[in-house]
């Protein structure tokens, strides 16, 4: 067995992280963007769609949507602010 980070914790009947990280359904292990919501003064994060295409999301107070395009050129920049 190969030695693994002591910040790894293996809970039963979730798996091993790496092994499910990627398989999940839920939001854990996907991509994400934190966002300053400049509208309402509220931060959260948007993540990517399962296209892999777009960030998006909403204003956790307000609901108003934006959105980030993937594709090469980008920023490596993960925090921004949306109006």
């Amino acid at each position: 067995m190969a030695a693994r980070p002591d910040y790894i914790v293996d809970i039963k009947g979730l798996g091993h992280p790496t092994a499910q990280g990627q398989k999940n359904n839920g939001l854990r292990g996907r991509p994400w963007l934190a966002v300053q919501w400049k509208c309402c003064s509220v931060y959260s994060r948007i993540y990517r769609n399962k296209a892999g295409t777009l960030y998006e999301g909403r204003c956790p107070k307000c609901a108003r949507p934006v959105s980030a395009q993937v594709g090469p050129g980008g920023t490596s920049n993960r925090f921004f602010e949306a109006e």
